[in-house]
Protein backbone atom coordinates (compact mmCIF):
# COMPACT_ATOMS: atom_id res chain seq x y z
CA UNK A 1 0.00 0.00 0.00
CA UNK A 2 0.72 3.58 -0.99
CA UNK A 3 -0.09 6.88 -1.34
CA UNK A 4 0.31 9.90 -3.61
CA UNK A 5 -0.23 13.69 -3.94
CA UNK A 6 -2.23 15.11 -6.54
CA UNK A 7 -1.81 18.66 -6.75
CA UNK A 8 -5.22 21.14 -6.82
CA UNK A 9 -4.79 24.37 -8.48
CA UNK A 10 -4.49 26.76 -5.93
CA UNK A 11 -5.84 29.72 -7.78
CA UNK A 12 -8.08 31.98 -6.18
CA UNK A 13 -9.13 33.46 -9.68
CA UNK A 14 -12.72 32.48 -9.87
CA UNK A 15 -16.39 33.97 -8.72
CA UNK A 16 -15.87 33.01 -4.75
CA UNK A 17 -12.20 34.08 -4.85
CA UNK A 18 -11.50 31.18 -2.93
CA UNK A 19 -9.14 27.53 -3.87
CA UNK A 20 -10.95 24.90 -3.09
CA UNK A 21 -12.36 24.01 0.35
CA UNK A 22 -11.80 20.57 0.22
CA UNK A 23 -8.60 20.62 -0.78
CA UNK A 24 -5.66 20.94 1.80
CA UNK A 25 -1.78 21.79 1.97
CA UNK A 26 0.94 18.88 2.93
CA UNK A 27 4.86 18.74 3.18
CA UNK A 28 6.40 16.29 1.56
CA UNK A 29 10.71 16.72 2.15
CA UNK A 30 11.12 20.31 1.68
CA UNK A 31 8.37 21.08 -0.86
CA UNK A 32 4.78 22.12 0.02
CA UNK A 33 1.78 20.90 -1.89
CA UNK A 34 -2.09 21.61 -2.28
CA UNK A 35 -4.37 19.12 -3.11
CA UNK A 36 -5.43 15.27 -2.07
CA UNK A 37 -4.19 11.97 -1.39
CA UNK A 38 -5.15 8.58 -3.40
CA UNK A 39 -3.86 5.89 -0.44
CA UNK A 40 -4.07 2.80 -2.80
CA UNK A 41 -3.57 -1.14 -2.16
CA UNK A 42 -1.85 -3.22 -4.54
CA UNK A 43 -1.74 -7.36 -5.08
CA UNK A 44 1.80 -8.23 -4.53
CA UNK A 45 1.51 -10.80 -7.42
CA UNK A 46 -0.18 -9.46 -9.89
CA UNK A 47 0.19 -5.79 -9.41
CA UNK A 48 -3.35 -4.34 -9.55
CA UNK A 49 -5.08 -2.07 -7.12
CA UNK A 50 -7.52 -3.53 -5.37
CA UNK A 51 -8.53 -0.60 -2.91
CA UNK A 52 -8.54 3.23 -3.50
CA UNK A 53 -9.07 5.67 -0.71
CA UNK A 54 -9.31 9.79 -1.78
CA UNK A 55 -8.59 12.17 1.35
CA UNK A 56 -7.53 15.63 1.66
CA UNK A 57 -3.60 15.90 1.30
CA UNK A 58 -3.05 17.07 5.02
CA UNK A 59 -4.50 13.45 6.29
CA UNK A 60 -1.40 10.94 6.83
CA UNK A 61 -0.71 7.65 4.95
CA UNK A 62 -1.40 5.41 7.88
CA UNK A 63 -4.84 6.58 9.05
CA UNK A 64 -6.64 5.02 5.66
CA UNK A 65 -4.99 1.50 6.92
CA UNK A 66 -8.51 -0.50 7.71
CA UNK A 67 -9.96 1.34 4.32
CA UNK A 68 -7.46 -0.27 2.12
CA UNK A 69 -6.97 -3.83 3.85
CA UNK A 70 -9.81 -6.57 2.43
CA UNK A 71 -8.95 -9.10 4.91
CA UNK A 72 -7.49 -11.76 3.12
CA UNK A 73 -3.98 -10.80 2.78
CA UNK A 74 -1.18 -13.19 3.36
CA UNK A 75 1.44 -9.66 3.66
CA UNK A 76 1.39 -6.54 3.94
CA UNK A 77 4.04 -4.34 1.80
CA UNK A 78 4.21 -0.92 2.44
CA UNK A 79 6.55 2.02 3.60
CA UNK A 80 8.24 3.69 7.20
CA UNK A 81 4.85 5.63 7.19
CA UNK A 82 2.75 2.70 8.12
CA UNK A 83 4.84 1.24 10.96
CA UNK A 84 2.76 0.48 13.97
CA UNK A 85 4.06 -2.19 16.80
CA UNK A 86 0.02 -2.87 17.09
CA UNK A 87 -0.34 -3.74 13.64
CA UNK A 88 2.60 -5.48 13.30
CA UNK A 89 1.60 -7.61 16.58
CA UNK A 90 -1.91 -8.26 15.01
CA UNK A 91 -0.54 -9.19 11.72
CA UNK A 92 1.80 -11.49 12.86
CA UNK A 93 0.54 -15.14 12.58
CA UNK A 94 1.06 -18.27 10.48
CA UNK A 95 1.55 -17.86 6.88
CA UNK A 96 1.56 -13.82 7.40
CA UNK A 97 4.42 -11.53 6.20
CA UNK A 98 5.20 -7.85 7.95
CA UNK A 99 7.02 -6.10 4.69
CA UNK A 100 7.11 -2.61 6.70
CA UNK A 101 10.25 -0.91 6.00
CA UNK A 102 12.47 -0.82 8.83
CA UNK A 103 12.81 2.44 10.39
CA UNK A 104 15.89 3.50 12.11
CA UNK A 105 15.43 4.63 15.70
CA UNK A 106 15.27 8.18 16.85
CA UNK A 107 18.58 10.34 16.77
CA UNK A 108 20.14 6.80 15.71
CA UNK A 109 21.20 4.63 13.00
CA UNK A 110 19.67 2.08 11.16
CA UNK A 111 21.50 -1.46 11.79
CA UNK A 112 22.78 -2.93 8.82
CA UNK A 113 20.34 -6.00 8.45
CA UNK A 114 17.40 -4.01 8.48
CA UNK A 115 19.05 -2.00 5.55
CA UNK A 116 19.32 -5.09 3.91
CA UNK A 117 15.81 -5.80 5.32
CA UNK A 118 14.66 -2.66 3.59
CA UNK A 119 16.38 -3.26 0.31
CA UNK A 120 14.74 -6.42 -0.20
CA UNK A 121 10.94 -4.76 0.77
CA UNK A 122 11.91 -2.39 -1.60
CA UNK A 123 11.76 -4.54 -4.51
CA UNK A 124 8.42 -5.72 -3.84
CA UNK A 125 7.06 -2.53 -3.12
CA UNK A 126 8.45 -1.19 -6.41
CA UNK A 127 5.13 -2.93 -7.82
CA UNK A 128 2.95 -0.71 -5.61
CA UNK A 129 4.70 2.38 -7.79
CA UNK A 130 4.09 1.21 -11.17
CA UNK A 131 -0.65 2.23 -10.76
CA UNK A 132 1.04 5.40 -10.31
CA UNK A 133 3.23 5.94 -12.89
CA UNK A 134 0.46 4.79 -15.32
CA UNK A 135 -1.77 7.71 -13.72
CA UNK A 136 0.62 10.04 -13.57
CA UNK A 137 2.77 9.78 -16.93
CA UNK A 138 0.17 8.15 -19.49
CA UNK A 139 -2.72 9.10 -18.62
CA UNK A 140 -0.87 12.87 -17.54
CA UNK A 141 -3.29 13.12 -14.71
CA UNK A 142 -0.91 15.93 -13.06
CA UNK A 143 -3.27 18.18 -11.23
CA UNK A 144 -7.27 17.74 -10.34
CA UNK A 145 -9.87 18.92 -12.82
CA UNK A 146 -12.62 19.35 -10.30
CA UNK A 147 -13.27 21.19 -7.42
CA UNK A 148 -13.83 18.56 -4.51
CA UNK A 149 -12.82 15.61 -3.39
CA UNK A 150 -16.40 13.48 -4.70
CA UNK A 151 -15.65 14.44 -8.08
CA UNK A 152 -12.24 13.87 -8.33
CA UNK A 153 -12.41 10.41 -6.56
CA UNK A 154 -14.61 9.27 -8.85
CA UNK A 155 -12.16 9.85 -11.72
CA UNK A 156 -9.64 8.42 -9.74
CA UNK A 157 -11.64 5.12 -9.64
CA UNK A 158 -11.72 5.37 -13.52
CA UNK A 159 -8.53 6.16 -13.79
CA UNK A 160 -7.32 3.09 -11.79
CA UNK A 161 -9.55 0.95 -13.62
CA UNK A 162 -8.16 1.68 -17.20
CA UNK A 163 -4.52 1.74 -15.24
CA UNK A 164 -5.53 -2.03 -14.16
CA UNK A 165 -6.53 -2.56 -17.51
CA UNK A 166 -3.04 -1.10 -18.74
CA UNK A 167 -0.90 -2.98 -16.31
CA UNK A 168 -2.12 -6.61 -17.83
CA UNK A 169 -2.33 -5.41 -21.19
CA UNK A 170 -0.05 -7.83 -22.41
CA UNK A 171 -1.53 -10.30 -20.08
CA UNK A 172 -5.21 -9.91 -21.94
CA UNK A 173 -3.82 -9.72 -25.34
CA UNK A 174 -2.48 -13.27 -25.07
Amino acid sequence: MDATIIDAPSSTKNEAKACDPEMSSTKNGNDWFFGMKAHVSVDADSGIVHSLETTTAEVHDSQVWDDLLHGAETSVWADKGYVSAAREAAFSGPGEFWGVMRKAPKGGVLHPIDEDINRIIAMVRARVEHPFRVIKRQFVYLKTRYRGLAKNRAQLFTLFALGNLFLVRRRLLA
